[in-house]
Formats: structure tokens, C-alpha cells, sequence
């Protein structure tokens, strides 16, 4: 179980914590990949993480994207069956 991380209050807001809904986590060679589906007061998103020799970077996609995001990861999948192997 995840626990949702505070953001930094600004100047005039209260603080905000990221609700964790999913979570799925992946290993690709030497990179540790974590998709989790979260909300919080602006809406749900999904946020990728990718961790390898420990740095840590990120990719947020708003779940009105997710659709899109998928289509274009499909093509791009599709196009690499296309390729020939790598030597």
C-alpha cells in the first residue's frame, strides 16, 4: 500500500495529498518502471515512474489523456514490429 505524499503549501493554499487508487509496477532490463493511478483535488492521473541507479523520473498523464496515450503508444509499438532485429 502506497501512502500519498504532501505538496508543498503556497503561498495562500492548504496542503494536498495524492489519493493512490492502482498501482503496477514492472522490471525492464535495469530500469524499475511504477504506473500508479492517483487523485487528488485538480482530478486523477496517471503517474509513471521510472528508477534506475537511483534517480528517479517522472511522467504525469491526466486521465483525459489516457486514451490518446495508449493509441499513440500502440502505433509506436506496432511500428517497432516493423523494424528488424537489433543485431
Amino acid at each position: 500500500m502506497r501512502i500519498g505524499i504532501a505538496t508543498q503549501p503556497m503561498a495562500g493554499r492548504v496542503y494536498s495529498v495524492d489519493t493512490p487508487l492502482n498501482s503496477h509496477s514492472i522490471r525492464v532490463e535495469r530500469k524499475h518502471i511504477t504506473f500508479d493511478l492517483k487523485e487528488n483535488p485538480r482530478g486523477r492521473f496517471l503517474r509513471i515512474i521510472e528508477e534506475v541507479g537511483g534517480r528517479r523520473d517522472a511522467v504525469i498523464v491526466p486521465v483525459s489523456g489516457l486514451e490518446e496515450f495508449r493509441a499513440a503508444l500502440d502505433k509506436v509499438i506496432e511500428y517497432n514490429k516493423t523494424l528488424p532485429p537489433m543485431p
